[in-house]
């Protein structure tokens, strides 16, 4: 594919701000004292994910009367174009946009969420959403936040992005070319999704609730579970410790939470020498290790390093794992430790208020895990393999519907699809 000219203008469009054509809107910095059970719903960054928003967990409320009194002008109405704006990786940016319908009402924006209206009748919304999905949209981002492979974002940043904006006919044509594109990949998506629900049913069936524990299965902390050497449990160096003016151009990786997050081992972006190695090696990450995310609204998502990986150290957001698989498989720990159940009850306080942060080592370290006998774990995995062979073939059609996704609106953006 080739790449695309950015300052090209197909004829009869226009480059104009998106603040000429566009209202739009950062939710307030609502505090935790301000919460309540029950009221107006708050939406949130984790409220948006595969292009929809699900506010069925969510437990954050204004009362009605803040909510339609000092924040009546963030409440959203139906039609917005609601968008997360922290912690966005660009390649799954497609994921975190929705628009808010009849049945999410009363709603009201929090802080890290934005909502996007059409000025006049020269913008149709469709269209502006597969913009904010474009290399014009994140190209220009990109540049006005530097030091993160994780966008965070506001409208002092949207004020400042070009917008290319074509005759209205021509906008709502583009929006429905790709919105045909966009249901064939989303269909593929889904179907990932189902075999995800699968396996959790079968963990649940197999092994029960891991915090109400109704099959009474033996409990181990996280020490009896690990290999008996130092290091085994470890958190990120802290402090100045990875400056920035550290980094070369080769060496050994320095793990980022993009990593963990996305399960994205191809990804290489900072590197350290021999020296500065050798300085942090007791931050040495391994194949075979568990990553796990320790701050921001992706707290504690993991990943294993797989085989034939860099070598390299962790960053201070992470934590690395090094499991006795004697006791307990990776697999098995995965599954545990991304249950709803168990995140819910052992981070569920630490994610309330500013930046989510991950419990105190100390605290970790206390958290009971359960302990089924190996030859089930290795039952469990068996299935979950038979589960991951087909997730493997719907992940290859999931790509070529992707590509072709791509593939239109690039061109779509090129003026082509007119």
């Amino acid at each position: 594919m080739k790449s695309v000219d950015l300052n090209y203008i197909p004829e009869g469009w226009k480059k104009t701000k998106i603040s000429k054509k566009l209202f739009f809107q950062e939710g307030p910095g609502v505090r935790k004292w301000q919460f309540t059970e029950e009221g107006i719903k708050l939406l949130n960054v984790g409220n948006i994910n595969n292009s929809e928003i699900n506010l069925d967990a969510t437990d954050k409320h204004l009362s009605v009367e803040e909510a339609k009194g000092k924040y009546s002008h963030f409440l959203v109405d139906e039609g917005d174009l609601l968008i997360a704006c922290s912690g966005i990786v660009v390649d799954n940016f497609h994921n975190k946009i929705a628009f808010a319908k009849a049945e999410h009402l009363p709603l009201c924006l929090n802080t890290s969420t934005m909502r996007f209206k059409a000025l006049n009748d020269s913008v149709d919304l469709n269209y502006f959403k597969y913009f904010l999905q474009t290399v014009h949209f994140t190209s220009q981002l990109q540049k006005l936040i530097t030091g993160s492979a994780q966008l965070n974002f506001g409208p002092s940043h949207i004020k400042k992005i070009d917008f290319l904006c074509p005759p209205l006919k021509t906008q709502q044509r583009i929006a429905a070319i790709l919105d045909d594109a966009a249901a064939l990949r989303d269909k593929t998506a889904q179907l990932l999704t189902e075999y995800d629900l699968l396996a959790q049913s079968i963990f649940l069936e197999m092994f029960g609730d891991v915090v109400s524990n109704p099959k009474k299965w033996k409990t181990q902390t996280i020490e009896k579970l690990v290999i008996k050497s130092k290091g085994s449990i470890k958190r990120g160096p802290f402090g100045g410790a990875l400056k920035k003016e550290i980094f070369v151009d080769q060496g050994y990786l320095v793990y980022e939470q993009y990593h963990a997050l996305n399960n994205d081992f191809d990804f290489a972006r900072y590197y350290i020498n021999e020296k500065d190695f050798q300085r942090l090696k007791g931050f040495e990450v391994k194949s075979g290790d568990i990553i796990i995310s320790c701050s921001g609204v992706y707290l504690g998502k993991l990943a294993i390093i797989p085989e034939n990986s860099k070598k390299g150290i962790i960053n201070q957001a992470l934590l690395k794992v090094t499991l006795d698989e004697e006791r307990m498989r990776k697999d098995f720990f995965v599954f545990h430790f991304t249950q709803e159940n168990f995140r819910n009850r052992y981070f569920g306080a630490n994610r309330g208020a500013g930046i989510p942060n991950f419990p105190p080592m100390a605290s970790f370290k206390k958290f009971p895990f359960i302990s089924p006998p190996l030859t089930l774990q290795n039952q469990f995995a068996e299935k979950i393999g038979l589960i991951e062979q087909q997730k493997a073939l719907a992940k290859q059609e999931l790509q070529e519907s992707e590509d072709l996704f791509n593939c239109l609106l690039q061109n779509a953006f090129k003026g082509e699809l007119e």
